[in-house]
């Protein structure tokens, strides 16, 4: 009778997958509180404006506030955006159709509705996250984009700029520009 050695079938041994799994766990935390998920931003920043616009009304007790006037500067921009890297890539435009898009075309691919913000700031690009902001010197000058959109799949390395009519956007073409990708604050 044929003994049955099942060592030789391990892919890992035991200390192996307990240090594979420990790291994992590392990682994920890690992940977890260097970079929190959008909502917890989101919920941060939300905390944070109203009470600059508690602090504004408790400050402004002569005459009458009104709502715009208490969300009014309330938060300071920031102007002083630095290039983290630059590169050349293809840059396409497109606008909210359906042929262009999928069914719902005002809603890009993050959740953010193009048709009612109506402000051309608004890229697709693949290779870049959601919310990273650059530039495009040459086409559009100190103008802050925000890639809020995705492409078509076999457009890895190209960009597309959002554009509200459909004539601009063609009169756009194809283009190759350089574009600075800023660093978040």
């Amino acid at each position: 009778m044929e003994t049955y050695n099942n060592n030789k079938y391990l892919i890992f041994s035991l200390k192996q997958a307990k240090r594979l799994v420990i790291s994992l766990i590392f990682i994920l935390l890690f992940e977890i509180f260097l970079f929190p998920p959008p909502s917890v931003l989101a919920s941060e920043t939300a905390r944070i404006s109203e009470t600059a616009v508690n602090e504004e009304l408790i400050q402004e007790k002569k005459g009458e506030i009104t709502k715009t006037a208490a969300f009014e500067n309330s938060l300071p921009e920031n102007t002083d955006l630095k290039v983290a890297w630059t590169t050349y890539r293809t840059m396409t435009a497109y606008n909210s159709e359906i042929g262009q898009c999928d069914s719902t075309p005002c809603i890009t691919a993050n959740g953010f509705n193009l048709c009612e913000h109506g402000v051309e700031d608004s890229i697709a690009a693949n290779w870049l996250k959601f919310g990273t902001k650059v530039r495009i010197p040459e086409l559009f000058g100190d103008k802050v984009f925000v890639v809020r959109d995705r492409m078509n799949k076999r457009y890895t390395e190209r960009v597309d700029i959002w554009m509200l009519e459909k004539e601009t956007a063609k009169g756009f073409g194809r283009r190759i520009a350089k574009i600075e990708i800023l660093e978040t604050p």
